[in-house]
């Protein structure tokens, strides 16, 4: 069995901090989590890299779904080779076809962008059509994990689809279990599809704006958030859930 592993997912430099405080594993690093995480800066995983926590970067063009034009592709390509040269330690990517399955070769062009990184599958696996086929393809193509909610809206919604994927995946794959994990439940979790890696942000509030002047009349984010509240990774969550994780039998 795999060592249990804890990864913080994490847009800014202060989280990235928090989850280093916490004892977090590894990181997924990104820009803008609130819209489900897109490709970040170079500079801000320059920085980060200095945290000396190992980091996955998401490569992630834009928000949407998972069916990329041509030059989205050309874009991830270079993005990977880039985030491989400046010594990231894997990639987080996916891309699925029109009809629902995965995008296989644009995905081995992807692959062989990454060299010898480890690679990650991520919630495009999901959206699939045919999860079962998405994970023998995953396993074909070389990924490292899979990234999976089971499917469905949260890991414990999908913890019946996980636990019958990782009797499926039988240490062929690694399967990490993703969206609403907290610690709260990730014991229920791993006694119901004995999967030992999990994936959270681990934010248990957000930080109000040091702003004083504040105009009413303009809002620059989405409807519903506010951008005089920051969203930040808590380092006492991320330490209650390596704790949690680490002592998984």
């Amino acid at each position: 069995m795999s060592k249990p592993l804890f990864e913080v997912c994490v847009d800014s430099y202060a989280s990235c901090l928090a989850a280093k405080e916490g004892g977090g594993d590894r990181l997924e690093l990104c820009a803008n989590l609130v819209i489900g995480g897109t490709t970040p800066s170079e500079c801000l995983f320059a920085q980060v890299r200095e945290l000396g926590v190992p980091a996955n970067i998401l490569i992630r063009p834009r928000f949407g779904d998972f069916l990329y034009s041509q030059q989205e592709f050309e874009q991830m390509a270079g993005e990977i080779a880039r985030f491989r040269d400046l010594g990231a330690n894997g990639v987080v990517i996916g891309a699925l076809t029109r009809d629902g399955d995965l995008d296989t070769a644009h995905l081995t062009q992807l692959m062989k962008a990454a060299g010898n990184m480890e690679v990650t599958l991520h919630r495009a696996f999901d959206m699939a059509r045919d999860l079962k086929t998405a994970l023998e393809q995953a396993i074909d193509l070389g990924f490292t994990t899979i990234l999976t909610s089971g499917g469905k809206a949260s890991a414990p919604k999908g913890s019946g689809v996980l636990a019958e994927l990782n009797d499926q995946a039988a240490g062929r794959i690694r399967l990490m279990a993703g969206a609403g994990v907290n610690v709260g439940n990730i014991p229920a979790l791993y006694a119901q599809t004995g999967i030992t890696a999990y994936h959270g942000s681990c934010r248990t509030g957000s930080v109000p704006s040091a702003m004083v002047y504040r105009n009413p009349e303009v809002n620059m984010g989405l409807p519903g958030f506010s951008e005089y509240e920051i969203m930040r990774t808590d380092p006492k969550e991320v330490a209650r859930c390596v704790r949690v994780v680490h002592n998984l039998k």
